[in-house]
């Protein structure tokens, strides 16, 4: 057996979902250009040699810690999708102002973070971002149109149109979240964009 073979036959030294917390934490925080590999290793309490190991490089690093971004997002999306349908957009945008609001770091979205720092000029990121939140508008659609067929939703709008809208109220949100974390700023967006569901 080669001495890759034996790396990866070794059993990991980590638990591997709260590693990848750490790292998700790491990230969030400073955004992927700021983060060190000392920051990293500091933040989890891993050697830099078994980051690397288990994922190849800080890309690999951030890439995993991504995906597990965008699966609490999914994880939401389908605790809501047990509700009638203009609660579960209620219960998205309640779950989204209680994180913006109590987050003392102001760390904002890491999905919308990294649109803003990696999507312009890195293909796989955009790509990576730009399905997750076509994701999120598709709950947003899927939601809308079942609301519109049994009259919880206005059909004065598309439902196309009205689901972009919520996706992009929810990006701006985000961003206030970090530069003017304000309850009545925050709460006031949302309450807008639900309140044209009903009109």
């Amino acid at each position: 057996m080669t001495g890759s073979e034996n790396d990866m036959a070794r059993p990991r030294e980590f638990d591997e979902d709260v590693l990848l917390d750490a790292v998700m934490h790491c990230f969030w925080s400073q955004g992927y250009e700021a983060t060190s590999v000392k920051d990293l290793t500091c933040e989890t309490g891993i050697t830099a040699a078994s980051l690397y190991n288990a994922y190849g490089d800080k890309r690999g690093l951030f890439r995993a810690a991504l995906d597990r971004y965008v699966v609490h997002i999914t994880e939401r999306i389908q605790k809501g999708e047990t509700l009638p349908p203009h609660e579960a957009i209620a219960y998205f945008f309640d779950q989204i102002l209680s994180r913006s609001l109590n987050d003392r770091e102001h760390k904002g979205c890491m999905l919308v973070n990294s649109a803003l720092e990696l999507a312009p000029h890195d293909p796989e990121f955009r790509r990576t971002i730009a399905d997750a939140l076509k994701n999120i508008e598709m709950f947003f659609l899927r939601c809308i149109t079942a609301g519109q067929t049994d009259g919880t939703v206005t059909r004065a709008l598309p439902a196309e149109q009205l689901a972009r809208h919520l996706l992009s109220v929810l990006m701006g949100v985000r961003v206030l979240a970090r530069a003017r974390p304000e309850k009545a700023l925050l709460e006031g967006a949302v309450k807008t964009a639900l309140a044209l569901l009903r009109s």
